[in-house]
C-alpha cells in the first residue's frame, strides 16, 4: 500500500485503507488469541478489555512503518537528485565551455603567417602567448575553478594578441586593482564579454574606437568593468546588433556556479557598449 498510495499522493485513500486493514487484522488477532488460551476464560476476558489498546498497537505499528517509508524515500529521492542536478549543471558547463568563439584562434594564426612573412620580431613572442593560451584551454580549463592569477593572464594575452590585428589608432586598455592572491574562479568567464567587446568595439567604420577594461579585486569581491566604442545605431538602423550566444551563455554559467553571489549590469547606448559584474568568490 505505502508505495503504491503514498507514491501517489493518495494520502486519503491510504489512510482510508490502513484503518480498514487495521480493523480487519485487529478481530482475526483476538480471534487467534482466544484460540490459544480457549482453557483460560480470565485471559479471554482480559483480551476482550484489552481489544481497543491491541487495535491502537496495530494502527501505532503500521504508521511507524509508514512514517519510516516516507523518511526513506525522502531521503533517496533527495540523493538521487541533487545528483541529477549535478551531473547536468556539470554537463551544462562543459557545453557552454566548449562554446567558446574559436575564431579568435583562427584570427591569430592569420596575424601569425602575416608576421612571419615580414620577418617580424613579434612573431616568436606571439607563438608562446596562443602557446600558452591553448595550453590553459585545453588542459586547465577543465577544473571547476581555477587560479583568478591565470585567467588574468589569460585575459592579457588575449587582448595583447587581439591588439595585433586593429587599427594602431585604436585605444585599448587593461587595468588591474588588487591582488588575485589565490583567489580561484570558474575558467573563461569573461572572455565572451572580451570577444563580444573587440568584435563590435573595434570595427574598421567606427573612428576612434576604444575598449577599456578595469578588474578590481578586493578581498574575495572582485569588481569586473568592460566598455567599448560601437557604431551608431541611428546611422545605419537596419542594423540589429545582438549580443550572442557567448553572452547568453555567459549569463547562464553564473546562474549556475554563483547563484546570488553576483550582479550584472549591461549598458547599450547609442555609440557605447558597458558591462559590470561584481562577483562575490567566497
Amino acid at each position: 500500500l505505502i508505495p503504491r498510495y503514498l507514491g501517489e499522493k493518495w494520502i486519503f485513500m491510504y489512510l482510508t485503507l490502513l484503518t480498514l486493514t487495521v480493523m480487519i487484522i485487529t478481530p482475526i488477532k483476538m480471534l487467534i488469541l482466544f484460540l490459544i488460551f480457549s482453557g483460560t476464560p480470565e485471559l479471554q476476558a482480559q483480551l476482550l478489555v484489552d481489544q481497543k489498546l491491541f487495535f491502537l498497537t496495530t494502527f501505532v505499528i503500521a504508521g511507524a512503518s509508514t512514517l519510516a517509508k516516507i523518511i526513506t524515500d525522502w531521503v533517496r529521492y533527495q540523493r538521487d537528485r541533487k545528483e541529477l542536478q549535478t551531473q547536468t549543471m556539470q554537463s551544462e558547463l562543459k557545453f557552454l565551455r566548449s562554446q567558446i568563439n574559436p575564431h579568435f584562434f583562427f584570427n591569430t594564426l592569420n596575424n601569425l603567417y602575416a608576421l612571419t612573412l615580414k620577418k617580424s620580431d613579434k612573431a616568436p613572442e606571439t607563438v608562446l602567448k596562443l602557446a600558452e593560451m591553448m595550453r590553459y584551454m585545453l588542459y586547465e580549463c577543465n577544473e571547476r575553478r581555477v587560479l583568478l592569477s591565470k585567467e588574468i593572464n589569460y585575459i592579457q594575452n588575449y587582448i595583447d594578441l587581439e591588439s595585433l590585428r586593429q587599427n594602431p589608432d585604436a585605444h585599448i586598455s587593461f587595468t588591474l586593482e588588487g591582488d588575485p592572491e589565490e583567489l580561484k574562479i570558474a575558467p573563461l568567464l569573461f572572455v565572451p564579454f572580451l570577444e563580444n567587446s573587440f568584435k563590435h568595439g573595434l570595427q574598421s567604420s567606427i573612428s576612434n574606437g576604444f575598449v577599456n577594461i578595469v578588474l578590481r579585486i578586493d578581498d574575495q569581491f572582485i569588481d569586473f568593468q568592460m566598455s567599448n566604442s560601437k557604431e551608431n545605431k541611428n546611422q545605419h538602423p537596419k542594423e540589429k546588433r545582438s549580443g550572442g550566444i557567448g553572452l547568453v551563455n555567459v549569463k547562464r554559467r553564473l546562474q549556475l556556479l554563483y547563484p546570488d553571489k553576483y550582479e550584472l549590469k549591461i549598458e547599450d547606448l547609442a555609440e557605447r557598449y558597458s558591462v559590470r559584474l561584481k562577483l562575490d568568490l567566497k
